[in-house]
């Protein structure tokens, strides 16, 4: 159902020009249905920023329950920002004191980039914390993005991510591990997810402390778990948001960087991503980036337009069904107030009521 236009922020027309059902308050005033308010807690750097907000707004808005959705950007300190950046923070975002005078049902926190060999190093870290205790304590669930998965199971579990050899970036298969969980209900069993990161929690790890493993891939790890009550914190380690171009702009962005001696390696092709064309395509610019950078001259334009129409998004179904499926159940569990994380009656510690046996002892703070 309709995402609510209740700010005059870019992306609600942006939306609206791609397709997307959006009302306006006035519209949403006479419609007899329950609002449900999402908060969004944006990390992203500047350049993806905006595209980030279009990226779940557009997955919350594609749900099918009978509901308005308001979304609640907000951001914190600890984060570098352009002036261009942060008077777009300032105009349109929401901040923290009034997200929690106001309330939640449920968050999204996104990835983030890093500067430290340590995440609790982060100028970051002590502000993201804050919001997910508070979330922890006054919101029905939270579904942390890459980076925020790394963050917060590290602060809540003690689990350090793990360097990986080379970036492990692509399109991956997937296989639902448990056919049974209500946010995997109706699902393909094998779907595909992008990854992006050079890190990873592995799955012995999460196990090990109590965490449900979802959907995992022989060649990507876990993409989907779910803290041990089963639903209060929802872990993706990769990149269901992404539109069909987000990985090719990330590769744009590591060629440039080669050529501006930014890294020393010539980037690898994101895996299954690319189409034999696409790979000639892209395998015919490096050898014009490797010239012009011999030669000190100008590079001519990354050929992004030749392979557009190539580009297939094999994920996006997937995840507007498991966002579905999330907010669903959070609708049913929330109560009217927002300040409440639940309606009368739910138990905190297993608010979907999964039998015992899915329950851990593990009490992690």
């Amino acid at each position: 159902m309709p995402l609510v236009a209740h700010s005059d922020l870019p992306t609600f027309q942006r939306l609206r020009e791609e397709g997307e059902e959006i009302v306006d308050v006035e519209r949403a005033c006479h419609q007899d249905i329950r609002e449900m308010h999402i908060g969004l807690l944006n990390m992203m750097p500047d350049p993806a920023l905006e595209a980030t907000e279009r990226q779940f707004f557009r997955l919350v808005g594609a749900c099918n329950q009978i509901v308005q959705f308001h979304m609640h950007p907000f951001t914190i300190d600890g984060l570098p920002r352009t002036p261009k950046a942060q008077a777009h923070i300032d105009k349109y975002y929401e901040s923290f004191a009034k997200i929690k005078q106001d309330g939640l049902d449920a968050l999204i926190i996104s990835g983030a980039n890093v500067t430290r060999q340590s995440l609790p190093e982060e100028d970051f870290w002590r502000p993201l914390t804050e919001v997910f205790s508070w979330a922890r304590e006054n919101v029905a669930s939270v579904l942390c993005s890459c980076l925020a998965t790394h963050a917060i199971i590290q602060y809540r579990y003690g689990i350090a991510r793990t360097r990986l050899p080379s970036k492990r970036w692509g399109v991956f298969a997937h296989t639902v591990m448990d056919r049974s969980h209500p946010l995997v209900a109706e699902i393909n069993t094998r779907f595909d997810v992008p990854h992006s990161r050079f890190n990873e929690i592995f799955q012995s790890d999460m196990e090990r402390h109590g965490l449900k493993i979802l959907a995992a891939s022989r060649e990507a790890g876990v993409h989907l778990a779910v803290s041990e009550d089963g639903f209060r914190i929802v872990f993706f380690q990769g990149h269901p948001e992404y539109d069909d171009i987000s990985l090719l702009k990330e590769y744009k962005r590591e060629v440039m960087r080669f050529f501006n001696d930014e890294m020393t390696d010539y980037p690898p092709f994101p895996e299954h991503y690319f189409n034999e064309d696409a790979q000639l395509v892209f395998a015919d610019y490096e050898q014009q980036v490797r010239l012009a950078k011999k030669n000190n001259t100008d590079l001519a334009e990354f050929p992004e337009h030749l392979v557009l129409e190539q580009l297939d998004n094999t994920w996006r179904d997937t995840a507007k069904a498991v966002f579905n499926n999330w907010l669903g159940k959070i609708y049913q569990l929330t109560d009217q107030d927002r300040r409440k994380p639940f309606m009368d009656g739910i138990d905190p510690e297993n608010p979907l009521g999964l039998p015992d046996e899915a329950q851990t002892a593990l009490k992690p703070r």
